[in-house]
């Protein structure tokens, strides 16, 4: 039941500019459907906005133009977000199940996102036709099991863009094998939002870059 969504923060408008109706579009269609294809779960449209859309938008301007891969799509949150707020940039989404590729695929075409195409496969086993400019992904598991498994879709100067909790550190400090294993430098944790949003929903990223030679 849709009349329990979020209101529209005002600083959606911010962040997403020209943009912003597909942004709407797409949180209202997933406000819909999200529930019943197992997309989100019963308690999150009265946070939908803020803890979802606004939480993945905020990545936007991490990215540069050229190609990225989001891993673990599911509703599209990231990907389909960061889609919508940057289209000057190419995305491949990556999504093993059959039921959210179709997701993905239907809001990709009714949101008419020339930027996007889906591949349905596990990130381990994805066939890209060239290596990644940069790869996000969201709350698909610890960076010592997510490293291994983006990292090398990344060319060399490739960037991991990883959206994480308030326990990043302590991933990182549980992640120095896959790190130094994958080449990875320059690790740092942005936070992003932090007087646009309440506190309790800043943006976390993990970012690091493969090195070069």
């Amino acid at each position: 039941m849709t009349e329990n969504l979020e209101p529209e923060p005002a600083f959606a408008a911010e962040l997403f500019g020209d943009t912003l109706p597909k942004a709407r579009a797409f949180t209202a269609a997933l406000a819909k459907h999200g529930e019943e294809l197992g997309l989100i779960g019963p308690l999150e449209l009265p946070r939908l906005w803020t803890r979802h859309i606004i939480n993945s938008g905020l990545v936007a301007p991490l990215l540069r133009p050229g190609h990225v891969g989001d891993v673990g799509s599911g509703a599209g949150l990231p990907g389909l977000v960061l889609a919508i707020a940057r289209p000057d940039v190419s995305f491949t989404l990556i999504e093993p199940m059959e039921r959210r590729v179709a997701w993905l695929e239907q809001q990709a075409a009714e949101l008419e996102l020339a930027n996007v195409s889906v591949m349905r496969a596990r990130a381990e086993e994805a066939k890209l036709k060239g290596a990644l400019d940069q790869v996000t992904a969201r709350a698909v598991s610890a960076l010592r099991t997510l490293i291994p498994i983006t990292a090398p879709l990344l060319k060399p100067g490739g960037e991991l863009v990883l959206m994480k909790g308030a326990s990043v550190e302590q991933e990182i400090a549980g992640a120095e094998k896959a790190m130094r294993k994958f080449r990875l430098l320059d690790a740092e944790v942005i936070v992003l939002g932090e007087g646009k949003v309440d506190e309790r929903e800043v943006t976390r990223v993990f970012r690091a870059t493969v090195a070069v030679g």
